[in-house]
């Protein structure tokens, strides 16, 4: 597949934001930023709204980071706004939902479940030059874990401000990192 390290490709879609009008988004509002792409299949679903709930509770955090955030799918950005004035769990979220009919966002990214016409639950963070950094592809009926995902985050950020060293397994920040050397092959 190769997408990490990979560009992101030229967008344009429709986004609503819970307190805004409806707005574009394109890859050069990410520019020079550290974002999240969360693609998942569809709105009034079953699984989707726990996992975009538990985004939502790392919103704060992820902001805090610099990390702008877009949930995703094929929907219709009217469709996003019906959901969030519908749904408790939806209704609280504050980050943006991108509208995707067109398929033109998650054909770029790889994941439009070909004669569906949905997304798979999907994963992208991307760094401030818009290179993808971290992937993450669950089966559809499997949520993903918002805290996890801010672990990686900080992990990412920490190795792209620091060559040279890499994180470990179960890194957190604070934790001690590895600089990989000849003398550490075989004694780890």
């Amino acid at each position: 597949m190769g997408i990490v390290g990979s560009t992101i490709k030229p967008f344009k879609n429709t986004a609503f934001q819970a307190g805004k009008d409806f707005f574009d988004v394109t890859e050069k509002d990410i520019e020079g930023k550290w974002a999240v792409f969360f693609f998942y299949p569809a709105d009034f679903t079953f699984v989707c709204p726990t996992e975009l709930e538990d985004l939502g509770e790392q919103y704060e955090t992820l902001q805090g980071m610099g990390v702008e955030v877009f949930g995703v799918s094929t929907d219709t950005h009217f469709s996003h706004k019906a959901w969030h004035d519908t749904s408790e769990k939806i209704g609280k979220l504050k980050y943006a939902f991108l509208g995707d009919q067109n398929h033109a966002l998650t054909n770029n990214f790889g994941v439009l479940r070909e004669g569906v016409g949905l997304a798979d639950r999907a994963t992208f963070v991307v760094d401030p030059d818009g290179v993808i950094q971290l992937v993450e592809i669950t089966p559809e009926g499997v949520g993903r874990n918002a805290t996890e995902l801010v672990r990686k985050i900080k992990a990412a950020k920490y190795w792209r401000e620091h060559p040279g060293q890499v994180c470990p397994a179960n890194w957190e920040e604070g934790s001690e990192t590895l600089a990989p050397s000849l003398d550490l092959v075989g004694k780890l």
